[in-house]
């Protein structure tokens, strides 16, 4: 699926009055539309990769029409959606992602969810096919390595991700991979059919926890590397290091502007003394994507 049509696809879940401009809007900027906000009492917002415009200026987002979308978005089954909402956001086919705020609660199983919607955040999804190609010979020269991707929020971690899972398990590597895709970001797997682009050799185990799907994928699928998305907790740190004593390659992501905040954070500090994780890849914040800042080998005895 190109980035355009999965751009214009979003457009079905907007209200009805928002659709004619919109989809004109999308077609003018193409693959420079990131977000798409849609907020009570006023009118919705298009983030650009350079700066933002309103989308019609003249008519503030009702209750009723943000309450009309976030139904369409849920598919009119907010139920099936509970273990979506509870993390904050529900993922559209295609891989799009829509950012949910409100007023937290809990159901009567004490798990967390989202009432009161007062507004949505639509992230856009694409495929940013060789983006990687820089970073690929300066990381895997000579061997494959695990690798930590670490950025601040927009500034490309899945998106890297995604393009080395495509490029590694492609030719000229062809090495088996595995994507543990959590919240479906990666593939945008939708009824067993990734909408993104990934390689010959590449397996997608959709839906799992990462903690269980890693375990997974090292007991059944014998892969060479394993990719997925911010890891930050204990049981996906425990997982993870299992992966490095069955002889895989990890590559992932996490949230941090610098290193010295990566360093901080515990969980990844003890990632990095298990020496899972060779190198890190910081990326730059601002409005390109997946342009990174330095390339930094880990220091076990450093840390």
């Amino acid at each position: 699926m190109g980035i355009q049509n999965n751009r214009e696809r979003i457009v079905q879940y907007l209200p009805d009055f928002m659709q004619p401009e919109t989809r004109d809007l999308i077609r003018q900027v193409g693959n420079q539309l990131n977000e798409i906000r849609l907020r009570i009492g006023r009118p919705a917002v298009a983030m650009l990769v350079s700066g933002h415009r309103t989308i019609c200026v003249n008519h503030p987002v009702t209750t009723e029409e943000l309450a009309a979308c976030f139904e369409k978005i849920c598919e009119y089954s907010v139920f099936s959606h509970q273990a979506e909402l509870s993390q904050g956001f529900i993922t559209l086919p295609g891989g799009n992602r829509v950012g949910i705020c409100g007023t937290a609660c809990l159901d009567k199983a004490g798990n967390r969810t989202v009432r009161f919607i007062s507004s949505l955040n639509i992230r856009m999804a694409g495929d940013f096919v060789g983006c990687s190609a820089q970073l690929i010979p300066a990381l895997f020269a000579d061997k494959l390595c695990g690798t930590l991707i670490a950025g601040p929020p927009c500034s490309g971690k899945t998106t890297l991700l995604k393009d080395f899972a495509l490029k590694l398990s492609s030719a000229p590597f062809f090495k088996k991979t595995v994507i543990v895709d959590e919240r479906d970001e990666l593939s945008a797997m939708h009824r067993g059919v990734p909408c993104h682009t990934i390689g010959d050799f590449c397996d997608v185990l959709s839906g799992y926890p990462k903690a269980e799907g890693i375990l997974n994928a090292v007991r059944t699928l014998s892969p060479d590397i394993i990719v997925c998305d911010e890891i930050g907790g204990v049981e996906e740190a425990s997982a993870v290091r299992d992966v490095v004593n069955a002889g895989i390659v990890m590559i992932s992501s996490v949230h941090a502007c610098n290193v010295d905040e990566l360093y901080k954070r515990e969980t990844v500090r003890i990632l990095l003394k298990s020496g899972v994780f060779e190198k890190i890849v910081l990326l730059k914040s601002g409005s390109a994507r997946c342009v990174p800042e330095g390339i930094y080998e880990v220091d076990v005895n450093g840390l």
